[in-house]
């Protein structure tokens, strides 16, 4: 691990070119980093490496370029399994997010378990893309989504869990964080009460990755899926974990190229082993090994460091925002800090929020973060929501609370009819 002293923040700061590029107007105070993050250097320059040195397509190649992109690839994929401390490298199968991931799963993995009269169930606060595919193939087979309630937007309970599992329960899909109030939920707890009633357990790791330790055999789920682009790795590029046993008996999610060992008209098929079986056609390459040295870049930085960062700005961040007038930080961020602050502001859309702040130089995300159900049952239209980096600072959050004493309403809704959309 780096020394803090010998790589403080500044640093860390001045190695994300983007972070530098000037614009119009006041300088960008980027918080939506729950949404994705800046790509620091090393990242950029890997992807562009690969392009002038080793740019080939994999897998089939008998000539040295073509091996060699097929090592790199093959090394990300090692750098991904020791990143989540997963036992083998073939639990990792590469994706272009987490999105991608939960839907493999349903179109594979729960196509075969779950059928008329049985029970998927998710947490309140999933994100649409740990939500609707679930729904999706309960619609299709006629089985029933049953959701355990997040009390007050806090963690999930271990004890609501158990209440909702029934015998006809065949799956739980639970996320790590909170994309809209960086709630933490007790995962490990969650996966043991599944899996005491013999339940599979998905977990969406799309906010935890960036700012928590993950262990994917500490926590024991099942399969554990997340993105490459918001743990400063390139878009595109996504990760879905799987136990080795598991994985190993899934049909092929799409067939095509590098999926097969051989194909006649008429002969039935036989498919190459996992992951390529669920890797068809021609991979991103570049983004996975921009994704492999993403994390390792981060996995450079004192980890533990990065968590005080985080409780550092979110713990500054409710300080600070509580002394706004009219504005309300939602649920109890400082608890357990993941980096994500939420407010809402009395008598103000959200819209209005994020328009105004943005006038101001500064990026939030504003809204129903792809959570409307969520929101729902928090009773809200929406939130501003403030998520952090490792690069975010102190002085941005005071650039939010100053320009927070000076919004009015009806400056941006007008632009926004549908302010249910996403």
């Amino acid at each position: 691990m780096t020394d803090t002293a010998a790589h403080p923040l500044s640093a860390v700061r001045a190695e994300f070119p983007f972070l530098d590029v000037a614009g119009h107007g006041p300088p960008l105070a980027y918080l939506d980093n729950a949404a994705t993050t800046q790509k620091p250097r090393s990242v950029l320059d890997a992807v562009v490496d690969f392009y002038t040195t080793a740019n080939s397509n994999i897998g089939r190649g008998f000539y040295d370029l073509s091996r060699r992109a097929t090592g790199r690839y093959e090394d990300a994929r090692e750098v991904v399994r020791r990143f989540v401390n997963a036992a083998h490298a073939d639990e990792i199968v590469f994706t272009r997010g987490t999105t991608d991931a939960v839907n493999l799963l349903a179109d594979t993995f729960a196509e075969r378990i779950v059928g008329a009269g049985d029970d998927i169930v998710v947490t309140g606060m999933e994100h649409n893309s740990n939500l609707l595919p679930w729904r999706r193939l309960c619609e299709r087979s006629g089985a029933r989504l049953r959701v355990v309630p997040s009390p007050a937007g806090g963690p999930v309970r271990p004890e609501d869990l158990a209440a909702v599992l029934g015998r006809r329960t065949r799956l739980v899909a639970v996320s790590h964080v909170s994309n809209v109030l960086g709630t933490v939920n007790p995962v490990r707890e969650l996966v043991r009460v599944a899996h005491g009633r013999g339940v599979p357990v998905v977990v969406d790791g799309a906010q935890a990755v960036a700012h928590l330790p993950v262990d994917v055999r500490e926590i024991g789920a099942d399969f554990y899926c997340f993105s490459g682009h918001k743990v400063y790795a390139p878009m595109g590029s996504g990760v879905l974990y799987g136990r080795r046993e598991l994985l190993a008996d899934l049909p092929p999610y799409q067939v095509g190229g590098g999926t097969v060992k051989g194909v006649s008209h008429d002969a039935p098929v036989s498919y190459v082993p996992v992951p390529a079986r669920l890797e068809a056609g021609t991979p991103d390459i570049g983004a996975a090994v921009g994704l492999a040295t993403a994390l390792t870049w981060l996995d450079g930085l004192d980890r533990d460091a990065v968590r005080a960062h985080d409780a550092d700005l979110v713990r500054y961040a409710v300080d600070v925002l509580r002394d706004v007038d009219r504005v309300r930080v939602v649920g109890d961020p400082a608890a357990d800090p993941a980096g994500i602050v939420s407010i809402a502001v009395d008598g103000l859309h959200p819209y209005d929020v994020g328009g105004h702040l943005d006038a101001h130089g500064i990026a939030v995300r504003s809204g129903v973060h792809c959570a409307s159900a969520f929101l729902d049952d928090l009773g809200l239209l929406g939130t501003v929501r403030l998520s952090f980096a490792v690069y975010s600072t102190r002085d941005e959050v005071d650039r939010v609370a100053e320009a927070l004493r000076t919004v009015r309403a009806g400056e941006w809704t007008t632009q926004y009819p549908d302010i249910r959309f996403r």
